[in-house]
């Protein structure tokens, strides 16, 4: 059996032939790493840009959002478990070639569309589809959005990042202790945020969950280290609702959102309460 190691992400799993990734979505078939999410559609919505969110880049305009499934974390609170965490088997999704999905962009812009939302799931382990997708979408002039947990590595993202236009990414705390137990690296994170913002218009989003990484230290270090790339990049600090398998927790209390995005303010220009 063929082994080969797929270079997408820093897990850089090794997988026998057959063998799918840690990501759910990444297979080795006949030696060769291949996207089997490709063109596996999940999610699929016209949604105001802000949603995403992005709130300095083209508000209010409509974005078309397509999600598949997979993702190369283990977050315990995540929103869309359903489709991240799921696997090819045992997911519906709806097959869409890119040109499909370039077409539909195309007819929904009379409804104020500018582009294509790569989203929901985590949108980078189908890069293949990403970069074909935006590849067509800026040749018809339309806009590319990732909205990532940016955990990749600098080598593929360098030639796809030229095709998008806005990223959100979410960074999901400001320790590695906290990265460790969701099967990540903070410092490959930063290492993507500084990456992208090279490249595109770049916000950031951190889902407050109390008791994990809530701390007022954290988020002053966390929006210390934003404005050392640029104080204009966005914050959005979001509070969490209780989800997955962080059912028990009580919902991020209104106020401990405001205060956080007080702190973030010392040193970014733009921060955004969310989900208040």
């Amino acid at each position: 059996m063929t082994t080969q190691t797929c270079n997408i992400c820093p897990h850089k799993c090794k997988l026998r032939e057959d063998q799918t990734g840690i990501c759910r979505a990444r297979k080795n078939v006949k030696g060769e790493i291949i996207s089997v999410n490709y063109g596996h559609v999940t999610s699929l919505a016209l949604d105001p840009i802000e949603k995403k969110p992005l709130k300095r880049f083209m508000p209010g305009t409509n974005i078309l959002s397509i999600g598949s499934f997979g993702c190369n974390l283990r977050c315990s609170f995540c929103q869309n478990h359903e489709i991240a965490m799921a696997s090819e088997p045992r997911v519906y999704s709806k097959h869409m070639e890119p040109e499909e999905l370039i077409q539909l962009a195309i007819e929904t812009r009379d409804r104020g569309n500018i582009g294509i939302a790569y989203t929901y799931n985590e949108p980078l382990i189908g890069y293949e589809y990403v970069r074909d997708s935006s590849i067509l979408a800026r040749e018809k002039g339309l806009k590319n959005v990732a909205v990532t947990n940016g955990y990749f590595n600098q080598e593929p993202m360098k030639e796809l990042l030229p095709y998008i236009d806005a990223l959100n990414i979410d960074l999901k705390a400001f320790t590695k202790d906290f990265y460790k137990r969701i099967g990540g690296d903070l410092d490959r994170v930063k290492d993507f945020i500084k990456l992208a913002s090279n490249y595109s218009h770049v916000e950031v989003t951190t889902l407050i969950i109390p008791g994990e990484n809530d701390n007022e230290d954290e988020i002053r270090d966390l929006s210390e280290f934003l404005a050392s790339i640029s104080p204009d990049i966005p914050l959005h600090l979001t509070r969490f609702f209780p989800r997955y398998k962080l059912t028990g927790k009580l919902p991020t209390s209104v106020r401990k959102i405001f205060n956080l995005a007080d702190i973030a303010r010392e040193s970014l220009n733009y921060v955004y309460e969310g989900n208040i």
